[in-house]
């Protein structure tokens, strides 16, 4: 910066003038306001600015507001002194509540009370008892109905220049001898509610506020019958439209010098936020004696000040408190901007936290703390926290307040790092383990998290390297398959042909056996094929809208040969015909063929298959149950392995593969497989996506 310009910028005496500009802007623009409103006894609202016309004025709309509600009130509640005598203003929710607590007073204090009776004998015998109390309250419900009725006629009386007439078809109430609506048509300024319909007159009453309440109010009830009529005489008018522009021009011009002042005062203190503690001869922040006063102390004397003035400006005012406004602002103002720049010094200056008495005593126990805590251990630790609190809440009971935010702010960050450590924890178990627990501060929170993050990159690292052999593998299984077919099928098309050729008795049966061995390992291989693509997920998938009742139902019908070749019967329950689920037709009949394969293979001859078909708003579950042949003396988990059988002899035919295939192909269409196992009773459960 120039040097002359500095030089000019941070003299002492454009720091004294903008001071005083400072304080005397602020001081006459409260003043101004505080004089407007005093001698206004409040009845000029700012709101007045914005508004065009007397019509969407505060005063029009609380005169509208209070005759249009009390007139309401009368038509709609208390119709008419017969009606409210009658008891039929009472409100019933009102008389249920007060019988209710002179009922609990029954239970509480009545011999005839009896709990062994149900509540409707008990309330009858109370009904009885207290026949008289109950009415006397109907009786106060309706003096305070007739009280009010006679209070809202009085101050409906009280209104002088507002003609009204409102009916409900049998009840009238009005100020004049004006009934009609030509009658207040000829009102300089009108409101005509009838038949769920506004009228005004002039149109600047539309515009205000009250227009919409009263539209609002008439859409919400029935005036078929009910009408109400307002007319403003001239008089009335003229006086208060005259006292409503004066007030707005009142306001208008102290708004008008209000923000001249404000303006004023913005950029003296803006330039004094800017040079305080600067000097033309160096860059630094020079502190003064004010500054010495600790930053803590400063703000509770700053709100100190600021809860005076307020108590001064809310109190009752008379010509005493008006003429001491000016001085009681000029020095609550002056101390209180002298202690704010002190606090712009210490912030310029980076002390405003270090220079507190706060600060200072928590320093110096913490450091007293900090380094006991660091060398000690966690038994050390424990016992520094259960002892040293309470005695640092009895050092500082006169900060409290302060001592019991700080702790709450440690606990709860300490919160946050265990919370942070379980959830990673959580997160890691659920296979997010690429997931890194990051704890910023140091201690035995940071370690344990440290040492997690270790277990889950060995964890990850195990898991890539078991992926990494799982597809290797798949692929030695799927390359193995493809390679096995090609002379696989040379094998059976040559022996094909050999069993077309005659030959002796011993040679046809070698040829047979070669027959049955070539095809069951065509069906191995096709199986290994089909198990590695199913786990590797490499085939397509078309979710579709699928019938499973009509899918199931046509498949056995197709493997009828099979059923009765096994002398199974089959027994399906589901409550509909129709049970739709979003799968790959193609895939799912190869899942369900699999498992009726399985059961054809594996269940007791001549016994009952079940197959349920239950749904929920969801999901649709598809449950197949037999009784195993062989004894099932194997694990659902260890079953679902490849290349497993139920039959641990492997007589029967088969694999090993059919439920490994059948569940990566439901998993592939975002289904779930599970199996149970329960004695001889072998079930396998779908869980499908349901359409």
């Amino acid at each position: 910066m120039d040097t002359k310009l500095k030089k000019f910028s941070y003299s002492y005496s454009l720091k004294i003038i903008a001071f005083v500009l400072a304080i005397t802007t602020f001081t006459a623009a409260l003043y101004i306001v505080f004089d407007t409103i005093v001698k206004s006894n409040g009845d000029i609202n700012p709101d007045m600015l914005f508004q065009d016309n007397y019509y969407e004025s505060d005063d029009f709309y609380n005169d509208v507001e209070r005759i249009t509600g009390n007139l309401s009130v009368l038509l709609e509640e208390y119709k008419n002194k017969e009606y409210i005598n009658a008891g039929n203003s009472i409100n019933e929710n009102e008389l249920e509540d007060n019988t209710e607590n002179l009922y609990y007073q029954f239970v509480d204090e009545s011999k005839k009370y009896n709990p062994n009776l149900s509540d409707n004998e008990n309330r009858e015998i109370f009904r009885e008892e207290y026949k008289a109390q109950i009415e006397n309250i109907k009786k106060n419900m309706i003096e305070n109905d007739l009280r009010r009725y006679n209070l809202i006629q009085n101050v409906l009386d009280d209104y002088s220049g507002i003609n009204y007439f409102a009916s409900d078809g049998t009840n009238t109430f009005k100020n004049s001898n004006n009934t009609s609506i030509k009658d207040f048509e000829e009102y300089p300024s009108y409101i005509l509610i009838e038949n769920n319909n506004v009228e005004v007159t002039p149109e600047e009453i539309s515009n205000g506020d009250i227009f919409w309440r009263l539209n609002t109010y008439s859409n919400n009830i029935d005036l078929t019958n009910d009408k109400i009529y307002l007319g403003f005489t001239d008089n009335y008018l003229r006086t208060e439209i005259d006292e409503w522009r004066s007030n707005k021009n009142i306001i208008e011009d102290k708004s008008y010098q209000v923000l001249s002042l404000s303006l004023i005062f913005l950029i003296s203190f803006i330039y004094l936020i800017y040079s305080i503690g600067r000097k033309p001869e160096d860059d630094d922040i020079h502190l003064s004696g004010v500054d010495k006063i600790y930053t803590d102390i400063n703000i509770v004397i700053e709100f100190s000040l600021i809860a005076l003035w307020t108590i001064f400006w809310a109190a009752p005012h008379n010509n005493v408190s008006i003429k001491l406004f000016i001085p009681g602002t000029v020095i609550i103002s002056t101390l209180g901007l002298l202690l704010l720049l002190s606090l712009v010094k210490h912030i310029k200056n980076k002390t405003i936290i270090k220079h507190s008495v706060t600060y200072i005593i928590f320093h110096k126990i913490f450091s007293f703390f900090k380094e006991v805590y660091n060398n000690g251990n966690i038994a050390v630790k424990i016992i520094l926290i259960v002892i040293g609190y309470p005695l640092l809440v009895v050092a500082t009971f006169f900060m409290f307040p302060i001592t019991i935010g700080v702790a709450a702010y440690l606990v709860l960050r300490k919160i946050k790092e265990f919370n942070s450590i379980k959830e990673g924890v959580k997160r890691i178990k659920d296979g997010e383990l690429n997931h890194e627990i990051n704890i910023e501060s140091k201690g035995e929170f940071s370690r344990l998290a440290n040492d997690i993050n270790s277990i889950a990159d060995g964890l990850n690292q195990a898991v890539e390297n078991e992926v990494k052999s799982e597809r290797l593998k798949s692929e030695l299984i799927s390359n193995v398959s493809h390679d096995i077919r090609t002379p696989l099928t040379s094998i059976i098309t040559y022996v094909d042909l050999l069993k077309r050729e005659e030959h002796d008795e011993q040679t046809s049966e070698y040829i047979d056996v070669l027959d049955e061995k070539s095809q069951k390992l065509k069906v191995l291989t096709d199986d290994l094929f089909e198990a590695s693509k199913a786990n590797s997920g490499n085939i397509p998938v078309n979710l579709e809208k699928i019938n499973l009742v009509s899918l199931i139902t046509q498949g056995i019908g197709e493997l009828d040969y099979k059923v009765k070749e096994s002398n199974l019967e089959f027994k399906m329950n589901y409550k509909s015909e129709k049970m739709y689920v979003m799968a790959d037709g193609k895939l799912l009949w190869r899942s369900i063929e699999n498992l009726f394969s399985n059961v054809f293979k594996y269940a007791v001859k001549n016994s009952r298959v079940y197959i349920d078909i239950i749904e929920n708003d969801e999901n649709i579950y598809l449950t197949i149950k037999n009784i195993s042949a062989y004894e099932l003396n194997i694990s659902p988990d260890e079953l679902m392995e490849r290349f497993k059988r139920g039959d641990e002899s492997r007589n029967s035919p088969g694999s090993g593969l059919g439920l490994s295939i059948a569940k990566s192909l439901i998993e592939l269409q975002g289904g779930e497989f599970k199996i149970q196992i329960d004695g001889d009773l072998f079930k396998v459960i779908l869980k499908l996506n349901r359409a």
